[in-house]
């Protein structure tokens, strides 16, 4: 195995594309996974939620982070659907092209995904009775299971100006 290393490391320094991919070390979208703002909303084998809110103007927005190992590239956008037993409901993303960045050091896949919701919303997300979060795109659906931060009034909406 370590061969094999070498070889790709020769064949780098002759300018050898795909070795070049093989060697490289993607710090940066590494960074991003290290350091991801927000809560850690819900989780499942599929991957993680992590969530931050922002009051822009009046709007209010759920930033959403997807940690997982499939790759979410749509340019219709998704749709988020929160359940709690009682209620459902389901947002739609702010843009339509969304795409993830790939780390080669965690081998996942990272997306940023943001949403508009109202104040309504916001509330019975900050509730702390989530239980099943499921995120739709193209056919493909992603379920998560939620109700892991003990004390929702940590996700509070910070303004931008």
């Amino acid at each position: 195995m370590k061969f094999l290393k070498k070889i790709d490391k020769v064949l780098a320094a002759f300018g050898n594309m795909r070795a070049l991919e093989r060697n490289h070390v993607d710090t940066f979208t590494e960074n991003l996974i290290q350091n991801i703002p927000g809560n850690k909303i819900a989780e499942s084998n599929e991957g993680q939620i992590w969530t931050s809110f922002q009051n822009l103007a009046g709007y209010y927005f759920l930033n959403t982070t997807v940690l997982s190992h499939i790759k979410i590239r749509t340019t219709k956008g998704t749709k988020l659907m929160f359940c709690d037993g009682q209620n459902n409901f389901m947002i739609t993303s702010d843009s339509d092209e969304i795409n993830s960045n790939f780390s080669n050091i965690s081998k996942c896949w990272i997306t940023k995904i943001n949403y508009i919701i109202n104040k309504e919303q916001l509330k019975n997300i900050k509730k702390n009775n989530i239980n099943k979060i499921k995120l739709s795109y193209k056919k493909k659906t992603l379920t998560f299971f939620g109700n892991l931060h003990t004390d929702a009034s940590t996700l509070k909406p910070h303004l931008i100006q």
